[in-house]
């Protein structure tokens, strides 16, 4: 059994989480910005299905990605090179929520309904949550958007629409994480398609240890919005002849 948490409950340890499925820790309690920026301090992310009741994760082990360990594949350096997209941050976040609430192949629904997009603008206004935007001939195609605390960062979720797209947007994100010195993003559960640009898994008592650090340093929040770094550039060193 999980706890029900009523709006003044403290969450459990993720110790508690459980291991079938694995990292269910607790039910209830709301969306508002307190609750989900005291969750991500802790390693806990909302997951849920719209109309299902508000559930509270922290699987064992976690899917995290250093920067160091992106790994850029010849047709993403060729999608860079090639296909004129820029990447723009914070310009456009409700747009990236609303491509990535939208239909996914062999998924019915979405997890990102209306009291998510809601919570995450909310946060996006006070310079929380950011997006990562590629865009082509004036038209968004593709983009991510997370969390940021301290020097830490929370991916949410990716959307594409053209080739590379997503995948353009996290190459920019991890720049710009490089530039910023966050060393580690969260990327919360195990995909191939994650684990093809990097990402592995570590435990969870690894994960908390390194959060806990980096959620703390004093890193003000705010709009990431650039002028002098829109476009996308790849390490000379990642890309592939």
């Amino acid at each position: 059994m999980i706890p029900w948490l009523e709006h003044d409950s403290p969450f459990p340890s993720v110790e508690k989480a459980l291991r079938h499925p694995n990292g269910l820790l607790a039910a209830g309690a709301d969306l508002s910005t307190e609750r989900l920026l005291a969750a991500y301090r802790r390693g806990i992310f909302p997951w849920f299905s719209q109309g299902d009741p508000l559930l509270w994760w922290s699987p064992d082990p976690r899917m995290v990605l250093f920067p160091e360990e992106f790994k850029v594949s010849r047709s993403l350096a060729k999608s860079v090179r090639n296909r004129a997209y820029e990447v723009r941050i914070d310009t456009a976040f409700g747009q990236v929520l609303e491509g990535c609430a939208g239909p996914r192949h062999n998924q019915p629904g979405t997890w990102l309904g209306p009291e998510m997009q809601a919570a995450y603008l909310r946060l996006h206004q006070l310079g929380f949550a950011h997006s990562f935007e590629t865009w082509h001939e004036g038209r968004l195609a593709g983009g991510l958007y997370g969390m940021a605390i301290g020097r830490m960062f929370f991916g949410e979720s990716m959307f594409s629409t053209s080739t590379d797209a997503s995948k353009v947007a996290l190459a920019a994100l991890v720049g710009e994480l490089r530039a910023r010195g966050f060393p580690m993003i969260d990327c919360q559960m195990n995909t191939g398609h994650l684990a093809s640009l990097g990402a592995r898994e570590i435990k969870r008592s690894d994960f908390v240890r390194r959060l806990f650090a980096l959620v703390n340093y004093a890193e003000p929040p705010g709009s990431w919005a650039h002028t002098d770094r829109k476009t996308t550039r790849l390490d000379e060193a990642q890309c592939p002849d």
